[in-house]
C-alpha cells in the first residue's frame, strides 16, 4: 500500500507536517487546517476515474489493469490508500487535489510538496 495525504493550511499557518499526519488518526479537528469541500472532491475523483469500477462509496478498482485505491476523509484531510496503483494513476489523484490547492504529503518519504503554492 502507498499513502497519499492532502490538507490545506489556513493562511499564514505552517505546522509540522509529520505532526499533522500523526494527528489524522485521532479524528479530531486540527487547529490551523482549512475545512475541505470533501463532497466536491469525492465527486471530482469519481468523475476522473469514471472508467474504473467503483467498488463502494470510497473505493475504486481498475477494471482494465492493475491497481485500486480507497479514499478516507475527515472535514480537513483527504487520505488515499493506493494498492498496486501505477505512478500515473497516483499523479492523476495528486492533480485532482491540486485543483483544490491541497498539496501532497507523502508519509513514506516523509515530505510535503507545497512549494508551488508559496508564492500565491
Amino acid at each position: 500500500m502507498y499513502e497519499l495525504v492532502f490538507w490545506k493550511y489556513l493562511e499564514e499557518v505552517y505546522l509540522n507536517h509529520q505532526e499533522v499526519y500523526e494527528a489524522i488518526d485521532e479524528q479530531k479537528n486540527i487547529e490551523g487546517l482549512e475545512e475541505l469541500p470533501v463532497e466536491v472532491i469525492m465527486n471530482r475523483i469519481a468523475s476522473v476515474f469514471s472508467k474504473w469500477e467503483r467498488v463502494d462509496e470510497n473505493s475504486w478498482k481498475n477494471k482494465d489493469g492493475v491497481g485500486a485505491f480507497q479514499v478516507k476523509t475527515t472535514p480537513q484531510i483527504v487520505q488515499i490508500d493506493c494498492y498496486g496503483t501505477q505512478g500515473k494513476t497516483m499523479d492523476k489523484l495528486v492533480d485532482v487535489m491540486e485543483e483544490f490547492k491541497c498539496p501532497l504529503y507523502d508519509p513514506q518519504v516523509p515530505a510535503r510538496y507545497d512549494e508551488m503554492y508559496e508564492e500565491e
